[in-house]
């Protein structure tokens, strides 16, 4: 596998701490252990104001973030165009975006309130494109939306069956003989520093790493404190020396909110299904033994595992960005983690925060 740039990660910049660098190459990428996703700044559910917008860049640069995860998809550039002014005065911010999708006009007639999730979008729409021609033309716009010549990381967006069903094969061999080689190239020439995977499913990130030469992984909602599915994927790539970012903490607001409230709960875009209701209200009865917030502890499990450089977490407000912080931050004793294991509620051997 092509070898990680050295990742150095700190919480914040007055809250540091440090792992030891996955296969160190020249240059290096630096990533801080709470990332910021920029979905929410694309109208994802709800219409965020420019005004919103920009108070929460600003808070999340106070905050000390300077790490941004983007894609054209979110809000369908909106995004992307949000965070160029931020991008302009802090050069030095780490940035990543998705390629994958390629944005086409609309017409008048396809116009509506709320579009694949995002709502008050440019009249614009997000088409699957995985050949080398799209990609190239994806990342020129979006380096273009960004207002930048280079992207840090640069991530294939949502390949698999998962989103793809019967034509994952298609899109998979598209992307393998086209798209794959234009991230290659652009990265040969300093475009982009690292290349990989942005995507929810384990399986995917397996063929990844047989098939393919790629640097990081973003996966999305499969190693969080309410599932581990992804354990074994994070030990093969402990091996490949491939970076993990985990996006997804709250499994899309479970594992935020909790439970023991008014439904509807919802757990990978959908509502949650009882058993996972149940998971969750089992997981919020040792969180309040601990008087730990449920909130606090999906954000730090997953950063404890060694291969995991980030966990990114969509934020939509000032308020967001500074609870974030606080949750991320927030101590919680050994004898938490001990409990969960003890009680089933942890896959057996996942590292646990000390």
């Amino acid at each position: 596998m092509i070898e990680f740039s050295t990742v150095k990660v700190g919480v914040f910049v007055n809250a540091s701490r440090s792992k030891t660098p996955i296969k160190p190459i020249g240059g290096h990428i630096q990533l801080p252990a709470l990332g910021f996703g920029a979905a929410p700044l694309g109208n994802l559910y709800r219409a965020v104001s420019d005004k919103q917008a920009d108070e929460t860049l600003a808070a999340a640069h106070s905050a000390g973030f300077n790490y941004f995860d983007t894609a054209p998809h979110y809000g369908f550039g909106l995004s992307e165009s949000r965070l160029a002014a931020a991008l302009q005065t802090r050069p030095e911010l780490v940035v990543s975006s998705k390629v994958g999708r390629l944005l086409v006009p609309i017409n008048s007639a396809e116009r509506a309130p709320i579009r694949q999730g995002f709502a008050n979008t440019p009249d614009l729409k997000p088409v699957f494109d995985y050949r080398y021609e799209a990609v190239m033309d994806s990342f020129a716009q979006s380096c273009q939306r960004l207002g930048r010549e280079r992207i840090d990381i640069v991530y294939a967006h949502d390949l698999g069956v998962l989103t793809h069903g019967s034509e994952d094969a298609f899109y998979w061999q598209q992307f393998t003989q086209g798209g794959y080689r234009a991230l290659q190239e652009l990265k040969a020439a300093g475009r982009i520093g690292a290349i990989g995977l942005g995507v929810n499913e384990v399986a995917v990130c397996q063929r990844a790493l047989n098939e393919l030469q790629i640097d990081v992984l973003l996966l999305a909602g499969r190693y969080t404190l309410l599932e581990q599915t992804a354990a074994p994927l994070l030990e093969q790539c402990v091996t490949a020396g491939v970076s993990v970012v985990v996006g997804g903490a709250f499994n899309s607001g479970i594992l935020a909110r909790g439970v023991m409230g008014s439904a509807p709960h919802y757990y990978d875009y959908q509502p949650a299904a009882d058993n996972i209701i149940r998971r969750v209200r089992a997981l919020e009865i040792v969180c309040a033994e601990f008087d730990v917030p449920l909130s606090a502890a999906a954000l730090q499990f997953p950063a404890a595992h060694p291969q995991v450089v980030s966990v990114v977490a969509g934020l939509a407000c000032a308020a967001e960005v500074e609870q974030a912080k606080r949750w991320f931050e927030h101590p919680i004793p050994t004898a938490f983690w001990h409990s969960l294991r003890e009680r089933g509620l942890m896959a057996p051997g996942v590292p646990v925060p000390a």
